[in-house]
């Protein structure tokens, strides 16, 4: 099979927000209990957190995280996460029926967020709580002094206010099981009374406005223009949340799911561009996508023994074990989040350490990354810049999720200085290699710096505790520059390349 592409230098999208390549931290499972915080361990610090786990975090480039939830946000009360930690209480956490010991809290994450090198970026509780408690929390968090709330963190260990600049509105709210579910209407609301008392507080500050859970909600897409019709004027971003898996066990199938999320975010941006017009305004919304990932694997054994089980404290709980198959879906994934920068400023993987993650980790034991890991470390590392329009040609398939499924799954960032490009593409066959030839326009002295690949027979190929390098990034072959100044070479089946170009202007 024969694939081409043409990448101009002057044919733009948008530049990329580092954000998107973020990740996601719940007081779920073992994510915070034994993920990123075991006291004891004999790579914790002082402190408690991980050291192993944070070189892993570190690797990739983590530009933002969002905490403390998810689900378990809407029944929380951030208050019992600090002071000091023996007069903390117990709670039940109803979203995942477990009990929370609240060893960590907000500031605790800010300790860990300065060691992991990343933004916070902050969730409250819209479900059980509102508008006075997030503002209490936006104090404790973020005035300086001379202020009850102020002055309770400092009493607490920590006289700099932590300034987080980003605040989730509540999480999920158009989902029945949420604890204090709202309608539309009455969430539009309140997300527009909360965001605009943060910024009587501080303008700058920036706000996430509930949107659908995932695109098969029945509220879709009514409830984004609905929620965005009462608080466009005082909102900065609307979320978006999707997982994905291969219960059908049709790789092919699978990997179009792509073209799910790249649907997905077109018609939400469809949406705010209605709801703009509708209101005669010059402010952009733009979208956070900030849950996704691949959740199938043992999704339904989980819910049933959440159902039946008695209240556990930081219990194992979504330990999705991915393989190269996932890599390769994942990496498509972020191609779209690439190629729709204009619209997706923000994404976060979710989550970060043991629950549908990229890292794992035994308690009392080692940590090791998963596959899925690798796509997002390259896409992190190389993924920021300006994202550049790929015109591409090919051959493609028909499945049930889509027709016309191009086989090639390309995208390109050019990085800031214009010295080098940087080239993500995933074969999606399974059993046939693409010729591939991509021209380069308004480039010269071009070079190849670095091919990686990701590509195996074994689609079921897997890290482990016992074999942690099972599937991981290798360099690559078979790429060449032709005297015509194209990038050419043969990808192999079910495979994903990463291409560092060095380049001039021409």
């Amino acid at each position: 099979m024969k694939a081409e592409a043409v990448i101009n230098k002057d044919f733009t999208v948008s530049s990329v927000d580092k954000r998107v390549f973020g990740s996601f931290l719940e007081h779920m499972g073992r994510a915070v209990y034994t993920g990123i915080y075991e006291p004891g361990h004999k790579a914790a610090d002082k402190n408690g957190f991980r050291q192993d786990v944070l070189e892993y975090v570190r690797d990739l480039d983590m530009p933002i995280v969002r905490y403390p939830g998810g689900n378990f946000v809407s029944a929380y009360r951030w208050e019992d996460g600090i002071g000091p930690r023996d007069e903390r209480p117990v709670r039940l956490d109803l979203a995942w029926r477990t009990r929370e010991t609240n060893q960590v809290g907000v500031n605790e994450f800010a300790d860990w967020a300065k060691l992991a090198k990343t933004e916070m970026m902050l969730a409250m509780n819209l479900g059980s709580r509102g508008l006075d408690d997030a503002r209490n929390f936006l104090e404790y968090c973020n005035h300086p002094s001379g202020t009850y709330w102020s002055d309770l963190r400092a009493k607490h260990g920590y006289k700099d206010p932590h300034n987080v600049r980003i605040w989730c509105l509540g999480n999920e709210l158009d989902g029945p099981w949420q604890v204090g579910h709202k309608s539309a209407a009455e969430y539009g609301h309140l997300a527009n009374e909360v965001s605009k008392a943060f910024k009587y507080f501080d303008k700058t500050l920036e706000t996430v406005a509930c949107g659908s859970s995932n695109d098969k909600m029945k509220s879709y897409p009514e409830w984004e223009a609905t929620v965005l019709d009462q608080a466009y004027e005082s909102v900065d971003y609307i979320s978006l949340h999707k997982y994905f898996g291969n219960e059908e066990q049709n790789t092919l199938n699978y990997f179009a799911k792509a073209m799910d999320l790249d649907r997905y975010i077109v018609t939400v941006g469809g949406i705010i561009d209605y709801i703009k017009a509708k209101k005669r305004s010059k402010r952009d919304v733009k979208i956070c996508f900030d849950e996704w990932n691949v959740w199938y694997h043992d999704r339904k054994e989980d819910g049933e023994r959440i159902a039946s089980w008695n209240w556990p404290e930081a219990p194992a709980l979504l330990e999705e074990v991915y393989n190269l198959e996932d890599a390769l879906f994942v990496a498509s994934l972020l191609n779209v989040f690439i190629r729709r920068s204009d619209r997706v400023k923000i994404a976060c993987m979710a989550q970060l350490v043991n629950v549908i993650a990229p890292i794992l980790t035994r308690a009392d034991g080692p940590a090791w990354r998963q596959t899925i890991y690798y796509p997002l470390q390259l896409a992190s590392k190389y993924g920021r810049g300006t994202a550049l329009n790929v015109s591409a040609s090919g051959p493609t398939y028909d499945c049930e999720v889509a027709q016309d499924v191009p086989y090639l799954d390309i995208s390109a960032v050019l990085h800031e200085g214009n010295r080098s490009i940087a080239i993500f593409a995933v074969n999606r066959s399974i059993d046939q290699s693409l010729d591939l030839s991509v021209a380069l326009q308004g480039f010269k002295n071009v070079k190849i710096e670095k091919h990686t690949v990701m590509a195996g027979e074994d689609l079921r190929a897997r890290n482990t505790v016992d074999a942690q390098h099972t599937v991981v990034p290798k360099d690559g072959s078979g790429l060449k520059l032709t005297d015509e100044g194209a990038l050419a070479g043969k990808l192999p089946p079910k495979s994903y390349h990463f291409i560092l170009l060095s380049v001039a202007l021409a």
